[in-house]
């Protein structure tokens, strides 16, 4: 789920949990900024239904009411709403107090230990060491990138931004002007997704290629923000692991174990080569400037061509 979108759904639940009184979609409208910036009554409307639609999915119990001026109002009682008493066993408890050290960032430490005191008081023995209670098992989601927090706030914050970004397959970094949607780790990478203003669509970028500092530029996003954000799609697709299409590429004998492993044939050619034929999407060309000399491609012509500019700008330099 998109971050606008959560903290757009988290504001109205707010207000219909804290209200006294039903509250009319106008009170709602002129309570969440969110809403302020729908446009017309249309699009505000159809935001407002989807989103009481989504919080009633997610469990909440919405009343529908007429209040005092004649209009239909809302609201969340709640008695209708209050959860049973948490209990956990030993090893429920250890495994979210496993799942409290997952991340490790300083601003995120505070509400870690709350977590955990709170862990106690729902039913974790004092004697269980949440974070000794399943041995060896220790994950992290590490991040090293000093792009990374800036980024996340601006993300929350809705906040454009502009930072250096070198591609794979360029000397130099260009600058980027990005509206942020969501950060999110795949493979042990981060990755941002949002709207770049300069190519005007949606773009991918990995956190470990971004050089200098993020910027924050102006507010106000001129892009809309999706509900969902297919990060991870999206780079697996640009990575080639969703293929759409077949390769035929010449690869030297005894190289290239990991494009043999890829192919669904593989002919010996004699003088040292290899024929392959490789299912692929987009990416493809990039992988292969890594093999450098030890790989030809044969077809389909614009993934040589592509694979020949790449190493001309390697070689410029």
């Amino acid at each position: 789920m998109a971050i606008a979108k959560a903290e757009r759904l988290m504001n109205l639940a707010l207000c219909l949990l804290g209200t006294r009184r039903p509250l009319s979609k106008r009170e709602l409208r002129e309570s969440i900024e969110a809403y302020l910036e729908a446009g017309s009554d249309d699009s505000f409307n159809r935001m407002f239904e989807r989103d009481k639609d989504d919080l009633r999915e997610l469990g909440l119990v919405i009343a529908t009411v007429e209040n005092l001026d004649g209009e239909v109002g809302y609201l969340a009682r709640r008695d209708s709403n209050r959860l049973p008493p948490i209990t956990l066993d030993a090893e429920e408890a250890a495994a979210l107090g496993l799942a409290a050290k997952v991340w490790q960032q300083a601003r995120l430490a505070g509400a870690a230990s709350g977590a955990l005191q709170k862990l106690r008081a729902a039913g974790l023995p004092e004697d269980v060491d949440p974070y000794e209670a399943h041995g060896a098992l220790e994950p992290r989601i590490p991040v090293h990138e000093a792009a990374f927090e800036p980024l996340m706030l601006a993300c929350r914050d809705r906040r454009p931004v502009v930072f250096d970004y070198r591609k794979a397959s360029a000397a130099r970094p260009e600058p980027r002007h990005v509206e942020p949607w969501a950060l999110e780790c795949w493979r042990g990478h981060w990755y941002l997704a949002g709207f770049d203003r300069d190519r005007g669509a949606e773009r991918v970028f990995r956190l470990s290629r971004i050089t200098g500092r993020v910027r924050s530029r102006g507010t106000g996003f001129t892009a809309p923000v999706p509900d969902v954000v297919t990060v991870r799609e999206t780079v697996a697709s640009w990575a080639g692991e969703i293929a759409d299409r077949t390769a035929l590429i010449r690869l030297r004998s005894g190289a290239g174990y990991p494009l043999r492993a890829k192919a669904t044939e593989v002919r010996e050619l004699g003088g040292g080569w290899d024929e392959l034929e490789i299912p692929y999407g987009h990416g493809l060309d990039a992988w292969l400037v890594e093999f450098g000399p030890d790989v030809v491609v044969l077809e389909p012509a614009e993934l040589r061509a592509d694979v020949v500019d790449r190493l001309r700008a390697v070689a410029k330099g």
